[in-house]
Order: C-alpha cells, then structure tokens, then sequence
C-alpha cells in the first residue's frame, strides 16, 4: 500500500536515535542525530507502492552496525531490521629493515586505513606461514585501523618473507615482500663489524643529510608559494553577494559581505537565477577573463565550501560540485580539507586556515586557494575556461547542528599588509 502519509522512520539501536525521520509528507531533518545530518536522503520513487531507500552518503566506520526501518500509520506499525557491514581495504604494507636484533634483522610491516580490524601474516618464499615478533593493530581517530608487526629473521631462516593484511570482510589482502642478502646478518669477525659500523654511519648521515635538504627545498618552496600570493594580492577585486541567486535559508548582511545559513527558509521568488535546494549563494561580478583574487574569512567554521563557478550551472536540485559540473572549490567537511575534484582530493593542511584567498587566473585556466593564515597554497586547479564565472559561497552550517557564524568577504589593501575583517 501506499506510504507517502505514514511515518516512516530509520533509526540505529533506539527509537529516538533517528537516521531519517519521513512525517506529514515531508522530511523531517531537525529530528536527526547530528552525526547524519546533511548525510541522508529518502529515496520515495516507489512510495506508493510501501517502498522507500534510505542513501546514506560519506559513509563512516560508526556507520557500521544495525539499522531499523519502522512504518506506522494510525495505530498499526511494522519494522524491520538490517546490518550495514562498512569495510575499508587499506593502503599497500610498508616493509622496513630496523637493525639487529636477537642475532637477525628486525623487519617491520606497516599499513593504515583498514576497516574493519584486519589480520596481519608474515609468509616464506613457499607460501608457508612465519611468526611475528609483536603486532600491534590501533585505531585512527577516523576510526580506521593501521597495523604494525614486527618479524626477526636469521640467516639460518627464509630471508624472503612477504607480509600480508587482510581484510576479513572482503576476504581480500594487500601483499608486499623483501628479500634480504646474506651479508647483512651479523657475524662474529672484524669485517662484519666494521660494515655494521659503517651501515650505522650511513643510516644516520644519508638521513641527516636528506633532511638538510629537504629542509633547504621547503625553505625556497614556501619563499616561492608566498611570493606568488603577494602577486595574487595585487590583483584584489571588490567582491559583493548577489541576493538574486542566494538559496531561501541563505541570510547576507545589509553590504552583502557576508552570508550565514539561516534556521528557517525565507519566501522569496523561485527565481531562475535562485538556487533552490543547496545553500549557496554566488558574487555579483561575473568574470570573463583577466585575473583575480579576493579574501573570505572562515575562522572557526566547521563547514565551508569556497571557489568559482560558470554562470551557467544548473540551479536547481541537489548538486555535485565538480569541475565536469562547472565547479571548481575547496571544502572543509567532516573535519577534512578536500579540493572538490572528480574524485576529491584531501588537503594536507598542518595550520588550520582562518581565512581563504582566492586567486583566478582565467586566461592560464587556474584557480589557486591560499590559506592566509599561514601564507601557504592549498590547492590549485587547471583547466580551460569558458563563458562567466562566478565566486561561490556555501555557508553550511555546524558539526551540532547550530547555524554557522558568517562567511565574510574581506577588503585586501593595494599594499598587500594583511588587514584584518571589521
């Protein structure tokens, strides 16, 4: 029968733990867990049919577990209930020689981003099982798994060993090997000695000196990033907010500098320009060319989506921002930077940025972000342009649910000084 005027509810181990929450013919999102929120979405194609799909998206280790989806109208009700089984197949074992020990050689196998808790083997040349000195298996704070086992191998055993994790979920595994030669193993005679001497020297000489390096190589890379933003800063615009395309939850300041999300849609006409469903709104100035750079303050935010986008995007509906779709943006989300490619791509980002510049470089096909904060570049995307673009804004709103403090589009002095947002 038909399910579009019941209430149908997804929820996890209690009745108010709410997934999804469908009721009076429309989804009711503010009865959600915050750990779902803007995460979900009710598939009702088949709903007058008593049929209805749950999507959850960025899926997580928590979402792991059991689920229960409960149908009620009037006095009658029914439920049923399923396992979601999340897995995560790792990254690729990482094997390193870590020195002597017990009269062999310590080998140690790496791996991270396994889900759920993997196993890990140590193998010969014919396939036969080794035991492992020590494994310790951890959880991340993402709540995925790494893994590190330790095997001594003597010059009497296998010095080709392969080590295996597996993930018993899938029933697949990620495998590496090394093989060893012989004149590493420690012997009792002054030659033996005096190479483990100058193995020592070198471990700690081609490290220090790659370090040296390294550290030289960062120096003149950071010196070459800030000198290209202080050139971007010179071709700062006055960016203003165009209320036409803002979405109704969308609040702007009276300069239209700034944008927040709002806790109730506001009535406004469902304008071709307008978007509809996702909270964004667009700049008022239109680029077809030349270069340009502007400033928005994020500070604390916990959801943000910044960048440009063509004039022309489709505005109605959910969207992907990609830069097949017209999207070329940067996000903060779930507490991970991500440059919103095809697939998206994270951002190692070692100080969080308060503020964002962005930098369009249209004839060269660039947008560059730079996080002002630290004067260090984000991410860059490459691509040939065409038509207006935009700057795009998306507010979002707080991990609790709480509406976000403002996006502000900040003033950038002709002298570059580093101003701070009134």
């Amino acid at each position: 029968m038909s399910a579009e005027s019941m209430e149908l509810r997804w929820f996890r181990s209690q009745f108010s733990a709410v997934v999804h929450l469908y009721r009076d013919g429309q989804d009711q999102y503010g009865k959600q867990m915050p750990e779902y929120r803007g995460r979900t979405e009710l598939l009702k194609d088949n709903i007058t049919d008593g049929r209805v799909s749950l999507r959850i998206r960025d899926i997580r280790p928590s979402d792991d577990g059991q689920y229960k989806c409960f149908f009620q109208s009037g006095v009658s009700y029914e439920e049923a209930l399923l396992e979601l089984q999340v897995a995560g197949l790792g990254s690729d074992p990482a094997i390193s020689v870590e020195g002597h020990q017990d009269g062999g050689i310590r080998v140690v196998c790496r791996s991270s981003g396994w889900f759920p808790e993997p196993k890990v083997l140590w193998r010969d040349l014919q396939g036969q099982l080794l035991p492992s000195a020590s494994v310790n298996i951890s959880q991340e704070a993402n709540g995925l798994f790494q893994t590190e086992a330790a095997i001594v191998l003597t010059e009497e055993s296998n010095r080709k060993v392969s080590c295996c994790v597996r993930n018993p979920r899938l029933n697949q595994e990620r495998e590496s090997a090394i093989s060893i030669a012989e004149l590493f193993f420690p012997r009792l005679n002054p030659w033996m000695v005096a190479l483990s001497v100058i193995l020592a020297l070198l471990a700690v000489l081609i490290p220090l000196a790659s370090y040296c390096f390294w550290k030289q190589h960062r120096a003149k890379e950071k010196l070459q990033i800030e000198l290209r933003w202080r050139l971007a800063q010179t071709y700062a615009v006055d960016v203003t907010l165009d209320p036409d395309t803002a979405q109704c939850n969308v609040i702007l300041s009276e300069d239209r500098k700034s944008v927040k999300h709002g806790d109730t849609r506001q009535d406004l006409p469902d304008t071709p320009e307008r978007f509809d469903t996702c909270v964004i709104v667009l700049g008022a100035e239109g680029f077809t060319g030349g270069r340009r750079y502007w400033e928005v303050e994020v500070g604390d935010k916990t959801r943000w989506t910044l960048g440009v986008c063509r004039e022309s995007v489709s505005r109605k509906g959910w969207i992907t921002c990609t830069p097949e779709n017209g999207y070329w943006t940067i996000w903060l989300k779930g507490g991970r930077f991500e440059a919103l490619t095809s697939s998206p791509t994270p951002l190692p980002v070692s100080v969080r940025p308060r503020r964002v510049g962005i930098f369009l470089d249209y004839e060269a096909g660039e947008v560059s972000f730079y996080n002002v904060t630290d004067r260090s570049q984000l991410f860059t995307f490459t691509d040939t342009f065409s038509g207006t673009l935009h700057p795009y804004l998306h507010p979002g709103v707080n991990d609790e649910g709480e509406n976000a403090a403002p996006l502000i589009i900040c003033p950038v002095p002709a002298q570059a000084g580093g101003n701070l947002c009134p």
